[in-house]
């Protein structure tokens, strides 16, 4: 039998079995005690609950979770041709969408990081789902009159996502430590181009089946609050550190602005978090763009007509999320069997397998603007082997800083990296593009032709942001076996001084 933390007893356990209580505290297994008195239906309910609470269960948790997060900012690029002509906006106002999101992001990371540190993550995890998902619904019946509200919504939705970004890899950096943790994280972080991809293919669907764009946010929320209420019954909260080689004994909690100066200190961190900038630059510009580049390339080339009334056809956006599905998953897989093959020759594997595949990433995309004039096949193909390179890196910048991070300040680490591959990435990088080719259509403004190229020239400058953040990632490399050196000293100090204080 096993003993809960109110004394009862529960059936179908042996003495040296575990419980864990609600409050993530562990009871061992102990002997009959005449004592204790038998667990009331609830309990047995709530015991029965408590053991489905596994650290994989819990990964797979947060990385559908994960996937809702990004599905759901990808829906609105999957619709975005019928935002347009819906609303009447032109593409820099459309681009002003993912812009205001990912400003709303970034502003409200650092504090959930901060809040990641000190409190119950998975109850700030569960109020932010709910909360995004309450206002994407609520977006789904703004008039056509109010552009600026639709804006708005979008970037309150961009704060509901952020405590979910900022803190659910802290979880599994603690449930989880070395090959195990590079595998979990991988899985996580394949939610990103799988959650984008079905983002697109669920506003194209949902747009189809109801011939209405609308529902294409109707969706996602109700998917939200599932997730939200199975981390609250199923994740569990580890103690910061518990997975690590001096977990059990770390309770030191160093003050906020001494992690900040450590995390500007720590040159791994920073090149890495540079490096993330330009893949976020890439991804936000091509998530938004790349179906609308692709649409005007048929028209230029007369398989298609120009979309002048909703519903638009949702052909390019299903294929791109299908893509970008598929690589997403080929990306993670081969970005962490690369990395744990690379790991027997070379203990800086993790940033220069990174490195080396955002060098290739970026010839393949710049491909894309030669061949899609001609051949629509020719540029899915460059799309295809592009985005596979680019999604390699994701899972492995995540392990590159639990290695050189310590526990503690993990959240605020993710925060602030995720403020930063924002502010200098996927924040403008839209907006940028769309005002680019919206100046440059101003020379002919009625030609087909020119609006396809000048669409194109503006996404030409994805390819040397993304050569940019192959430089910082082999920068990244130059330090990291020092900055992880000092991360192991620093928790071996914590450990030593957690340890020497009497409770």
């Amino acid at each position: 039998m096993c003993v809960e933390s109110d004394g009862c007893e529960i059936e179908g356990c042996s003495s040296s079995d575990e419980v864990q209580t609600l409050s993530g505290s562990m009871s061992p297994g102990l002997k009959s005690n005449p004592d204790l008195h038998p667990c009331r239906p609830g309990q047995k309910f709530r015991a029965a609950l408590l053991k489905c609470r596994s650290p994989t269960a819990a990964a797979g948790i947060l990385s559908f979770g994960n996937v809702l997060n990004y599905m759901d900012r990808y829906t609105v690029a999957g619709v975005l041709l019928d935002i347009q002509k819906h609303y009447r906006v032109n593409d820099s106002q459309a681009g002003l969408l993912q812009t205001v999101f990912i400003c709303s992001f970034m502003v409200a990371a650092p504090i959930f990081g901060y809040l990641g540190d000190r409190f119950n993550r998975k109850i700030i995890l569960s109020c932010g789902i709910f909360f995004w998902s309450a206002v994407t619904l609520s977006s789904s019946f703004i008039t056509k009159e109010y552009y600026w509200l639709f804006v708005l919504s979008r970037g309150l939705v961009g704060i509901g996502e952020s405590s979910y970004s900022s803190i659910s890899p802290t979880i599994i950096g603690d449930l989880f430590t070395n090959n195990t943790r590079t595998m979990m994280l991988s899985v996580f972080y394949f939610a990103i181009p799988l959650g984008s991809g079905l983002g697109y293919i669920l506003g194209s669907s949902a747009k189809d089946a109801a011939g209405d764009w609308h529902w294409a946010l109707r969706v996602s929320p109700v998917l939200g609050m599932t997730a939200g209420t199975l981390i609250l019954l199923f994740v569990p909260e580890p103690k910061r550190g518990t997975a690590d080689q001096l977990g059990g004994r770390l309770r030191a909690r160093t003050p906020w602005i001494c992690d900040m100066k450590a995390l500007v200190k720590n040159r791994s961190y920073v090149f890495s978090s540079l490096a993330s900038s330009a893949v976020s630059f890439a991804t936000g510009a091509f998530g938004m763009w790349i179906p609308q580049y692709l649409h005007r390339a048929q028209v230029v080339q007369k398989t298609v007509v120009p979309c002048t009334n909703e519903p638009c056809s949702s052909k390019d956006s299903l294929i791109f999320g299908a893509i970008t599905c598929v690589t997403g998953l080929l990306g993670v897989v081969i970005g962490a069997a690369a990395t744990r093959l690379c790991r027997q020759k070379t203990e800086r594997a993790d940033p220069l397998v990174c490195a080396v595949s955002m060098l290739g990433s970026a010839i393949f995309i710049c491909l894309i603007f030669v061949v899609a004039k001609k051949s629509i096949v020719g540029a899915y193909f460059c799309i295809f082997i592009g985005e596979t390179l680019l999604f390699l890196n994701w899972a492995i910048t995540a392990d590159i800083l639990m290695h050189v991070v310590i526990p503690t300040r993990r959240a605020t680490a993710v925060a602030f990296q995720s403020f930063t591959t924002h502010i200098l990435g996927d924040a403008g990088s839209p907006y940028l593009i769309g005002l680019i080719s919206d100046a440059l259509q101003k020379t002919y403004a009625d030609s087909s032709l020119w609006k396809f190229l000048s669409l194109g020239y503006a996404l030409m400058l994805c390819p040397f942001v993304i050569v940019l953040g192959g430089m910082f990632f082999l920068a990244t490399a130059l330090f990291f076996l020092d900055d992880r050196e000092k991360a192991e000293k620093q928790l071996n100090q914590l450990a030593k001084s957690s340890s020497s204080v009497k409770v």
